[in-house]
């Protein structure tokens, strides 16, 4: 059995009609490329702990305020970046190398989206916060290799969502048997002799003999010697030596067009074509590794040309070459389609963005679908308040239900919030100054963690997502509840308004990203369900990035706003409304052509109708 029997291979049909074939990444191959990943992000995260104890220490030295805030600024500064690097690090990698972390690129692999089409930011960040999922349970990734194992074209539940597989990115190369075709054809007329199953067994042999230990290469020689013992010449030459000499000969007889015996019209065709073209073959392979090298924007005019006419004239090659194979599965076909698949990436990537494709993706793409995906928000708000507004009710006609509800922690809070408000300090959470900084990072690290945990629980058919939305507001509920039956309801009310609408608005839009992946899988619509997990998939993408910029400015303002009892509740309400009204101007945005939007070229589109809403 061949090398390439064993491979998985994905067929997709580029915009020139053309079929290409792309060999699937494995398992082995991935995960290396996740280890080798993993251990940069720890020695990052190592990287960022250790200069966090040198600034501590550096600043332990002297007791100002200023000293203090300015160590509380540099350790809340490396909490967010430790944040990012965890979750950022994939998809700013497969974003700026074209679908290459440095563990992939190291293990030859690639993440291609569906069509061909180079990876683009939407579908790097949804395959990336499938994460979430795909590493359950805990962090061991048994979901995403289940999912891999059953797929056929190798996908774990983040690349279904991305519409993305992973290939392997090594150069196709022309095999051992077309470039002897293409180099023996002025020799002289020979007779084809061997069928096309005999040259395949004498082919592979050929070219994996060297892999072999050399007492199996002779035994095997010799086994194929007899059995092709009528077309040899008894010269008294070693096996090995006539096996050779056949080979050549019926190479050179295919490369001339002569048929096998048995073989039809379309088969001396496909000869002829490998023979006529192998040489362009490699003349493409040749310059599209050196563009691939210099990169697309570093070619002049001319040479973009050139390789764009070769791309086409062996894209015709191969589409000759499965008429004439008459629809068997040929190495040359196998080789050439790979060739291909390379250089449609190439040609095909993505954009990079600009900063104004940035602005626009923010301001007209964002606020455009946070619209569109009112109903999906309005679900998620109905199963975050409703429950938050009856456990409140709950919990005030019924005051010993607080334990059951709520952990001991919390009651001793509020207990102690009692007894702070007693004796004339009505603080929620007791916190200094330079304590501030801190907590703020960490309060954004926790809640867009939360978020991105409420948009890939979606793949659950949302049911997840309601499970978290309904916790959370029962917990909040019941947290209300609790500090209005101890008399200081004031106190937490006080610490949430500045920064609820942001937070609370946030954590719907999130969630409605996950409803958005659950509606996909239970209502797909005109689509199939593939189709329809990639489309919502960047729906979801787009309310992410909405509600991950609500975040940072909620857990901004929750931080370093919300604790202090300086500040009247006058301000903090107004501070409130005025981020209601930020929120209104920038979710009107977008209202012009959907040609204002950033493209994004993925294989499957959306109805009209829809885009334009």
């Amino acid at each position: 059995m061949s090398t390439e029997s064993l491979e998985r291979r994905v067929e997709i049909e580029t915009p020139e009609q053309t079929i290409l074939s792309y060999t699937v990444a494995g398992v082995g191959s991935r995960t290396a490329a996740a280890l080798v990943d993993l251990v940069i992000i720890v020695v990052g995260q190592l990287a960022i702990f250790l200069v966090l104890i040198e600034l501590g220490a550096v600043f332990s030295k002297g007791s100002t305020t200023a000293q203090k805030l300015s160590s509380a600024w540099a350790t809340a500064a490396g909490v967010l970046l430790s944040f990012i690097l965890i979750w950022g690090y994939y998809v700013f990698f497969e974003a700026v190398w074209d679908g290459q972390t440095p563990g992939k690129r190291m293990l030859g692999i690639r993440v291609v989206q569906d069509g061909g089409y180079s990876v683009s930011f939407g579908a790097s960040a949804a395959r990336n916060l499938m994460r979430f999922i795909d590493m359950q349970p805990g962090v061991i990734y048994a979901v995403g290799l289940v999912s891999m194992a059953i797929s056929k074209s190798g996908k774990r539940l983040g690349d279904i969502v991305a519409g993305t597989f992973v290939v392997h990115e090594q150069r196709a190369l022309i095999s051992s048997a077309t470039r002897a075709q293409s180099d023996v054809a002025t020799r002289a007329a020979i007779t084809s002799r061997l069928t096309e199953e005999e040259f395949a067994l004498l082919s592979r042999f050929v070219a994996r003999r060297t892999e072999l230990d050399a007492t199996l290469r002779t035994s095997f020689a010799a086994q194929i010697a007899t059995r092709y013992r009528q077309h040899l010449v008894d010269d008294g030459s070693a096996p090995m030596a006539k096996l050779l000499r056949l080979f050549e000969t019926e190479s050179d007889a295919r490369a001339r067009g002569l048929p096998s015996p048995g073989a039809k019209g379309a088969a001396r065709e496909r000869h002829a074509i490998v023979a006529l073209n192998a040489g362009r073959w490699r003349e493409f392979s040749d310059t599209l590794a050196s563009a691939q090298k210099r990169g697309l924007r570093t070619m002049s005019p001319d040479e973009v040309s050139s390789l764009v006419s070769l791309y086409r004239e062996v894209s015709t090659d191969l589409a000759r070459l499965r008429t004439a194979s008459d629809s068997e599965d040929q190495q040359e076909i196998f080789y050439v389609s790979r060739l291909l698949g390379a250089g449609h990436n190439f040609l095909y990537r993505q954009r990079g963005l600009s900063a104004r494709d940035v602005w626009r993706y923010l301001s007209v793409s964002v606020p455009r679908e946070v619209r569109r995906s009112t109903p999906f928000i309005l679900a998620a708000a109905f199963f975050l308040f409703v429950p938050m507004a009856i456990t409140f009710g709950v919990l005030l006609r019924h005051p010993a239900l607080a334990s059951q509800l709520l952990p001991p922690g919390m009651i001793d809070r509020v207990t102690e919030g009692a007894h702070r408000d007693s004796t004339g300090t009505h603080e929620y959470i007791s916190t200094r100054d330079f304590e501030r900084p801190i907590l703020a990072s960490s309060i954004i690290r926790n809640n867009v963690q939360i978020t991105f945990g409420a948009f890939a629980a979606g793949i659950t058919a949302g049911i997840l997502t309601l499970v978290m939305l309904v916790f959370n507001g029962v917990s909040i509920g019941a947290g209300f509840g609790l500090y209005a039956n101890h008399g200081v309801f004031h106190q937490i009310r006080d610490f949430v308004v500045a920064h609820s609408v942001l937070e609370l608005s946030a954590i719907c839009i999130a969630a409605g990203g996950g409803f958005l992946l659950g509606w996909a899988l239970l209502i797909p619509g005109a689509h199939t369900r593939r189709e329809a997990f990639v489309i919502n998939g960047r729906r979801a993408v787009r309310l992410i990035s909405a509600s991950t910029l609500m975040l940072l400015a909620a857990g901004t303002i929750e931080g370093l706003i919300s604790p202090r009892i300086d500040i009247p509740f006058v301000v903090k309400a107004g501070v409130a409304f005025a981020t209601a009204i930020l929120l209104a101007f920038w979710f009107s945005r977008g209202r012009g052509s959907e040609e204002e939007a950033p493209a994004e070229e993925f294989a499957y589109t959306e109805p009209r109708a829809l885009s334009s809403r």
